[in-house]
C-alpha cells in the first residue's frame, strides 16, 4: 500500500462535523476494496491534520449494513492516519449508562452476519489479536478529557454491534442485558478491528441516546427520530469531546498498535 502524508487522524463520524474543520481539502480515495462512504474531508484542528469521513454518507444514504468498511477504514491508512476516533450514537443496556452519557468502550462483541471483516483474505493469513481492540492511550486520554470538560464518563464498557438497520426485540435486548454487557450499536464492528488490522490506534465514543427495548421491560420501543434528538441535543458536548482530545492527542504514540500486524496486503 501506497502511504500518503496527508493526515495524522483519522474520525468516522455523522455528517457535518468536517464543517468545524479549518481549510478543508476533499478527497476522494480509490482502494481496493470499492467505493468508500463518501469523500474524504482534511483540514486541521489546533495542529492536527484530521481526516474527516461520514461513515453513512454526507447524505445519511448508507444503511449500517452496507457501509463498506473495509474502504473506509483503508483509505484513512492511505492518506498516512496513525490514529482512527469512531464517534457514534449508541443505546444503553443497563439502567445506569443514561441518554446522554458517553461510553468510551474497551470491548466489543460482534452480533453482525455477511460483512467483510478482515483484510487477510489470502494469500496472506493473519490472525491479528482482537483481545483489547481499542487503543489504551486513546481511551485514557478520551477519559481524561471528558472529566475535565463536566461530562458524564463512563470509563469502560462492552458494546454488542448488531446488523441492524433494525432495532433489537424485546428478548434479544433483554439477553444482552443479561450478559452484562453496556452498549449497542450497528457499526462499531467491524471498524474498529480493520483499523487495528491496519496497524493504526482505534477508539470508540458512544454517545447513548437511549435505552435499548428490553432494558427494563417497559421502555418505549427505540425509534430513529427520538435518537436523532438526544444525539442533537448533545452534539456540542460530542464536539468538545473531541476536538479537545485531538488537540493534545501526542505526535508520538505510546502504544503497541502500531505492531498489531505484519502489512503483507
Amino acid at each position: 500500500m501506497d502511504i500518503l502524508d496527508k493526515a495524522d487522524i483519522g474520525v468516522f463520524g455523522g455528517s457535518g462535523f468536517y464543517n468545524f474543520l479549518e481549510d478543508i481539502e476533499e478527497v476522494e480515495v480509490d482502494t481496493p476494496y470499492g467505493k468508500t462512504s463518501d469523500n474524504v474531508f482534511i483540514g486541521k484542528i489546533g495542529n492536527q491534520r484530521v481526516a474527516f469521513m461520514p461513515r453513512h454518507g454526507r447524505n445519511h444514504s448508507i444503511p449500517p449494513h452496507l457501509v463498506n468498511f473495509r474502504a473506509n477504514v483503508w483509505a484513512m491508512k492511505h492518506l498516512g492516519c496513525k490514529r482512527v476516533i469512531s464517534p457514534c450514537a449508541a443505546g444503553s443496556l443497563q439502567k445506569d449508562v443514561k441518554p446522554g452519557d458517553f461510553v468510551i468502550c474497551d470491548q466489543f462483541v460482534d452480533w453482525t452476519d455477511g460483512r467483510k471483516t478482515t483484510f487477510y483474505e489470502g494469500p496472506v493469513v493473519q490472525h491479528p489479536s482482537p483481545a483489547d481492540t481499542y487503543c489504551p492511550e486513546l481511551r485514557e486520554l478520551a477519559i481524561k478529557t471528558g472529566k475535565e470538560l463536566g461530562i458524564t464518563i463512563h470509563e469502560t464498557g462492552t458494546v454488542v454491534v448488531i446488523n441492524g438497520p433494525r432495532f433489537s426485540t424485546k428478548a434479544e435486548s433483554a439477553f444482552f442485558t443479561n450478559q452484562g454487557w453496556q452498549v449497542i450499536n450497528m457499526t462499531a464492528f467491524p471498524e474498529a478491528y480493520l483499523v487495528k488490522e491496519l496497524n493504526m490506534c482505534p477508539l470508540n465514543i458512544s454517545l447513548i441516546t437511549d435505552y435499548d427495548a428490553g432494558l427494563v421491560g417497559d421502555v418505549p420501543p427505540v425509534s430513529h427520530e427520538a435518537v436523532m434528538k438526544v444525539f442533537n441535543d448533545n452534539l456540542s458536548k460530542l464536539k468538545s469531546l473531541l476536538f479537545t482530545m485531538i488537540e493534545n492527542i501526542p505526535q508520538e504514540c505510546g502504544c503497541n498498535c502500531a505492531n498489531s500486524a505484519d502489512l503483507n496486503i
